[in-house]
């Protein structure tokens, strides 16, 4: 069994700053060996506008991928319409959706370990005619399975949701028996399998002001979620709560946590974003592959400036390697 790890790196919507940001990358030393899966043309004409030099390498199932500095192995994938930072053009969805397909077949038929992408554009993907949702549902329908939950980490906070992209009038009714124990059970066996805790201690955030005060500001903690975490507890699980949002996350409870539990996306993901936007990654569980991915969106005003931030992208590159060497056994 080979000790170097290899991602496929997907660069995301081509006008945007995910091409730019993988050969920037690429600049640096690393020990995972990166495979950009996309169209060879677009990286070369990015290279050549930001005068960055990096050496661009076809590669071959098979075969090493490049770790050295200033060198970018590429598995090239057609179907690329035109190439101009910070302009979108439908006819690139195709494409981009190609890349995702490209690099999540490679990482289940194990010709990649894990796979890491930057940023697409939903609006133009969906101005194609194409129906997306997000890199999130699109690899949970590819990979076949029925339940997937969205963690951001820093090196200091782990928050996971219950609920992802939902109205906020629509996540009381979401929040199920059924649908509150998939996620945890995803957590609590992720935790162990991609990061070697051995005994996850998860925090479960309450859905209302207070965690409902005793039913007085909603009856969610007492009638759903209070049951399902004793029913889970029950298995052997370390769960606390269902606690107030608004005292979780402080260090009297984090200090002896590894992971948050938020009931929506905006209960937990400002508290991590304010903490170390920039250097967060976000990690899909319950995939049978590992992928990971920036915290940030396509910033088409700076495509092609070069000022693009590496950080969030190369914090991606680095958790899928640990990931993949814990699932292997590696670390």
């Amino acid at each position: 069994m080979t000790t170097t790890v290899t991602l496929a790196l997907t660069p995301g919507e081509p006008a945007g700053i995910g091409p730019e940001l993988c050969l920037q990358l690429a600049a640096e030393q690393r020990s995972a060996g990166l495979v950009a899966v996309a169209s060879k043309p677009l990286l070369e004409a990015r290279n050549r506008l930001l005068g960055l030099g990096i050496t661009l390498q076809d590669w071959m199932p098979g075969t090493a991928a490049e770790t050295a500095p200033g060198k970018l192995s590429v598995y090239h994938v057609d179907g690329l319409a035109t190439t101009e930072a910070g302009k979108l053009d439908p006819a690139n969805s195709a494409y981009v959706l190609d890349t995702l397909t490209v690099a999540t077949r490679g990482c289940m038929e194990g010709l990649f370990d894990g796979m890491v992408t930057a940023p697409v554009h939903k609006g133009v993907i969906n101005d194609a005619g194409i129906e997306f949702s997000g890199h999130t549902e699109f690899l949970q329908a590819m990979c076949g399975v029925e339940r997937v939950v969205m963690m951001l980490a820093t090196d200091e906070l782990r928050v996971a949701l219950v609920t992802t992209h939902l109205p906020l009038s629509e996540v009381p009714r979401a929040i199920t028996p059924e649908r509150l124990t998939q996620v945890t059970r995803i957590l609590n066996q992720d935790l162990k399998r991609f990061f070697g805790v051995q005994q996850p201690r998860i925090l479960v955030a309450g859905l209302n002001p207070h965690a409902g005060e005793g039913g007085h500001l909603g009856r969610e903690e007492l009638d759903i979620i209070e049951p399902t975490l004793e029913s889970l507890r029950g298995e052997g699980m370390t769960l606390t709560g269902p606690l107030p949002a608004d005292t979780l996350f402080t260090p009297h409870w984090l200090d002896n946590a590894d992971v948050a539990l938020a009931m929506y996306h905006d209960q937990g993901l400002p508290v991590l974003k304010f903490q170390g936007f920039g250097r967060a990654v976000n990690i899909t569980l319950g995939l049978p592959i590992v992928r990971t991915s920036v915290d940030h969106g396509t910033a088409l005003d700076l495509a092609g400036t070069g000022r693009a931030d590496v950080g969030s992208l190369r914090q991606a590159v680095r958790v899928g390697e640990h990931m993949t060497r814990c699932q292997k056994g590696l670390n």
